[in-house]
């Protein structure tokens, strides 16, 4: 077994639902480390003192359980191991490969003393039926490639390069974890992106959805990550593609919108893209028309498109957006009269206005990412992020901070 690597927030999440009675339902893009972290949660208890036949631990896409695609087969087969001392742990990878797992599931929690964890690569695990069946019973940890700072522990780099360049690599390649065995070869780096993304595509979309057209979710794939961080609509993006003749609009004019929501929803659920919605702050009310869609990984977008760092504003800004999920915000675009503010991001109790620039060094850009934090007529925190590395600190109570020290704070 290749050695581990540890994903110490995510296992923390893992320890802490640990013997709680609900399911733990880990999920997020292909090969993004969730099976690593069931590996890593499976050696947590063996360390502390469960025994390995209180361990039941399989990954149902192995061929070694081909029998087992329906979920009274399923059931049969684990309710035979289990074991009548003590609880039983069950760490199940990819269990959509499962016909109704939802009903098997539910099953071992009424009739055996059990403590369950999950993985899966798409949002249909999460879908109407099961969350019906375990309404309120299961917790969901969303897993996520590496953020910065794990991306820095991850890799072993020669000792002179400076964090800037260390950043640059993740700009380019992202944080799939499986990029670590090619050494920052963008060639073969590419090849393994590839192969991930035409699994997701084949397994993840086009298995669960046959009407769709690879030919259209390609082309809208592309249009997304090419306008990463820019205000569209379904409609401005069924325009555009049917004006370039991609999108058969037929008699009635809206259909290219709902087939772009559809097309959306697909990449949603496959964990590839995140759509976000725009929150009125002086209204304080979340607004129906117009997100922004950002991209789980870097390294997709640019093994699709090619690293250009025109985009590095853009760029940038989907970093930090992801980063705000990871520490357990809620995320929004903020719109206050006719200015946009780049994230809006809350906690229960808590909220933080957040812009992102590449630079704040040019006073035309300074006054243009200050405006709309001056504007907000509330007191929670205000912070600009951006690379410079200077001794300006705070514009009349607005923070300025270094895009790279928030990262790795």
């Amino acid at each position: 077994m290749p050695e581990l690597i540890n994903r110490p927030e995510y296992l923390k999440q893992l320890v802490q639902n640990r013997d709680v009675d609900l399911v733990k339902i880990i999920t997020g893009i292909r090969r993004c480390g969730k099976s690593s972290l069931l590996d890593l949660f499976h050696q947590y208890l063996a360390n502390n003192g469960v025994p390995e036949a209180n361990i039941i631990h399989m990954n149902l896409e192995s061929l070694r359980y081909r029998n087992l695609s329906d979920y009274l087969a399923f059931y049969d087969y684990i309710s035979g191991r289990i074991s009548k001392n003590g609880k039983t742990y069950l760490l199940f990878d990819e269990l959509q490969a499962v016909e109704h797992w939802e009903k098997a599931i539910e099953s071992f929690r009424l009739d055996f003393d059990v403590d369950i964890y999950i993985t899966g690569s798409n949002a249909y695990l999460l879908s109407t039926e099961l969350s019906t069946l375990l309404s309120g019973r299961y917790v969901e940890i969303r897993m996520q490639p590496l953020s910065f700072k794990e991306f820095l522990s991850f890799y072993n780099f020669s000792p002179n390069i400076t964090v800037e360049e260390k950043f640059q690599r993740y700009l380019q390649f992202g944080g799939m974890p499986v990029l670590r065995e090619y050494n920052f070869n963008e060639a073969r780096i590419n090849q393994a992106l590839d192969g991930i993304y035409s699994t997701v595509v084949l397994h993840d979309i086009l298995q669960r959805n046959p009407q769709a057209d690879p030919g259209t979710l390609q082309k809208i794939m592309l249009f997304l990550c090419s306008n990463i961080g820019s205000i569209t609509s379904p409609n401005s993006i069924g325009n555009v593609l049917s004006n370039e003749g991609d999108i058969k609009t037929g008699k009635v004019k809206n259909i290219a919108g709902k087939t772009v929501e559809k097309y959306i929803s697909m990449l949603r659920s496959a964990f590839i893209f995140y759509s976000v919605g725009r929150y009125d702050v002086k209204g304080k009310q979340l607004l129906k028309t117009l997100g922004k869609n950002y991209i789980i990984d870097m390294g997709f977008r640019n093994m699709l498109l090619g690293y250009r760092d025109a985009d590095r504003g853009h760029i940038i800004e989907n970093i930090v957006f992801l980063e705000l999920l990871r520490r357990d915000y809620r995320v929004y675009i903020g719109k206050i009269g006719e200015t946009e503010i780049d994230f809006v991001a809350e906690k229960p109790n808590d909220k933080i206005y957040i812009q992102v620039t590449e630079s704040m060094l040019s006073p035309e850009t300074r006054e243009r990412e200050l405006r709309p934090l001056q504007m907000i007529p509330d007191n929670y925190e205000k912070i600009i992020l951006s690379m410079d590395r200077n001794y300006i600190t705070s514009y009349d109570g607005i923070k300025s901070l270094n895009l790279l020290d928030w990262l790795l704070s």
